[in-house]
């Protein structure tokens, strides 16, 4: 019988607040980039990238956004 909870994860997923997601997808980046550069042979360090990636984040939440012309 084939396994179908890949089906309510999806489900699950689309209920969410689209905050939630973006917060989970973003809080996923680092230990995907540090899986996939230790996969290069280029190992880095997970808390040295969620680190720049808080920085970036609060630089996006502080800046100006473009004015509408």
């Amino acid at each position: 019988m084939p396994d179908n909870r890949w089906k309510e994860t999806i489900k699950h997923w689309r209920t969410l607040p689209v905050e939630e997601r973006r917060r989970r997808h973003l809080e996923a980046i680092p230990r995907h980039v540090a899986n996939s550069m230790a996969m290069e042979g280029e190992p880095v360090d997970e808390a040295w990238i969620q680190e720049r990636l808080v920085r970036r984040i609060q630089l996006l939440a502080t800046s100006k956004p473009p004015s509408a012309s």
